[in-house]
């Protein structure tokens, strides 16, 4: 009998974590080998259970999937890191892509689909979901997915995004930075560009991907 793919499953909502444990056990050639709830947790699992992949959640509590993934990137170079989460948004896309994650699937997508992508990682290949090939083509030029993100955020940009999801107004982030309120605006604008993001919501998403809110 072949070796199974022995998988960690990191997704901190019960109930989604059982149906996706559910159908990894029903493959011949996978099996779920560990569980964890947030991304803490999953680190130490890599380290005692050596897993061939890890199926990623992004939102988790403590630290989530995003700081989790870079992580293990430095710690367990090796492993196979295919990523779950629910959104689209081209910020997420950019540092998923940045963090060394090998693939990216949406929650919502047909069971095939996430079996196609754990078999597709433990190949070696990258794997993104149908539903994003375009868009991503479309982003980066078909860049590989371990590619380097060429639209990073400046050190002031990331400031002035950190400061707008804590709820601070330009003129506010402008006092603070000691910059005219025109300067946090260009600031702002090219952020927003470069991640794809519209709207103050998009900046939020973006700020708790990062554990921005979670600083002091």
């Amino acid at each position: 009998m072949a070796k199974k793919l022995r998988i960690v499953l990191a997704e901190d909502h019960h109930t989604v974590r059982e149906g996706i444990k559910l159908l990894v056990n029903s493959q011949p050639d996978m099996e779920v080998v560990g569980e964890a709830d947030d991304g803490e947790k999953v680190v130490a699992l890599v380290a005692d259970l050596a897993p061939d992949i890890i199926l990623m959640d992004i939102a988790m509590p403590n630290v989530n999937g995003l700081r989790a993934t870079k992580r293990l990137r430095s710690t367990n170079p090796h492993v196979k890191i295919l990523m779950l989460t629910r959104h689209t948004d081209d910020g997420y896309l950019q540092q998923l892509i940045g963090a060394g994650a090998n693939g990216y699937i949406l929650k919502q997508s047909a069971p095939n689909e996430l079996v196609k992508a754990i078999k597709c990682v433990a190949n070696g290949d990258a794997y993104l979901d149908s539903t994003l090939t375009e868009k991503v083509l479309g982003v980066y030029g078909g860049a590989n997915l371990r590619g380097e993100n060429k639209n990073e955020l400046t050190t002031r940009e990331s400031e002035v995004l950190r400061l707008i999801a804590f709820g601070y107004t330009n003129k506010d982030i402008a006092s603070t930075l000691d910059l005219s309120v025109k300067t946090i605006e260009a600031h702002k604008a090219h952020a927003m560009a470069k991640l794809g993001i519209t709207n103050r919501i998009g900046i939020v998403r973006y700020a708790i991907l990062q554990d921005w809110l979670h600083e002091t």
